[in-house]
């Protein structure tokens, strides 16, 4: 072989080496060692709570901070209490079940009374104050986070404490 057709061939293995490793779904660490766009979303859950029921319903609240570069979607709400746990966004005062709520990167997303929200049909037993409900939340990327909701006054709003 010519030294120019060894070039080509080096050339050519090296581009070819380059673009497998851009093409792993690992990759999450940037050139400096620390984690990429695609690293695992980092999300905390805080304010949770659930207004005690007065009829055979119920309204979930909390704040999910997600803390990287990585945004997530809540996709999913699953409690003990209900069969029937949805999730509602809240627009010109009117409630419409939704699929999925976007958590955005280095953002929250909060649940709220008169805006977004978890609802609770069907209940099996109603919770008082002072007892809590469990939860489990899905997303579509981040592992189910287990949340326990304490069970406040039927009027409880934290935006008026």
């Amino acid at each position: 072989m010519n030294r120019r057709t060894t070039t080509l061939f080096a050339a050519l293995a090296l581009t070819t080496g380059l673009a497998l490793t851009g093409c792993s779904s690992d990759s999450t660490a940037g050139a400096d060692g620390t984690a990429g766009a695609d690293s695992m979303p980092e999300l905390k859950v805080s304010g949770a709570f659930m207004p005690q029921p007065v009829m055979d319903m119920a309204g979930g609240f909390l704040t999910i901070e997600n803390k990287s570069g990585t945004a997530d979607r809540l996709t999913s709400v699953t409690s003990p209490i209900s069969d029937d746990v949805t999730i509602h966004e809240t627009k010109n005062q009117k409630m419409q079940e939704v699929k999925s709520f976007d958590i955005p990167a280095n953002g929250e997303l909060k649940l709220e009374r008169g805006g977004n929200h978890i609802m609770f049909m069907e209940l099996k037993q109603k919770p008082k104050q002072g007892e809590k409900v469990s939860i489990e939340l899905h997303f579509e990327k981040a592992d189910p986070i287990n949340v326990d909701l304490p069970v406040e006054a039927a009027n409880h709003n934290p935006k008026q404490h």
